[in-house]
């Protein structure tokens, strides 16, 4: 399954949050340096959905906000 995500770095709370069927907004307190936010989205989605973090990949929009990760 794909899911589009806005991703908001360096908030006060790790969150998510959603938004249509296959929209998400993710609120990560990582700052977005070298990755460090994105493997706390993956993290947070991996919890959300209840599967191991290694079936969560970022797919497209790895220095932007807007992102697209695949979930098996």
């Amino acid at each position: 399954m794909k899911i589009k995500v806005q991703v908001i770095p360096r908030s006060s709370r790790n969150a998510v949050e959603r938004l249509k069927e296959k929209e998400y907004k993710v609120w990560v307190t990582a700052p977005p340096v070298g990755g460090k936010a994105n493997e706390a989205v993956i993290q947070l989605l991996a919890w959300e959905f209840d599967v191991p973090k290694s079936s969560v990949s970022l797919i497209s929009g790895h220095t932007s906000k807007n992102k697209t990760f695949e979930i098996n």
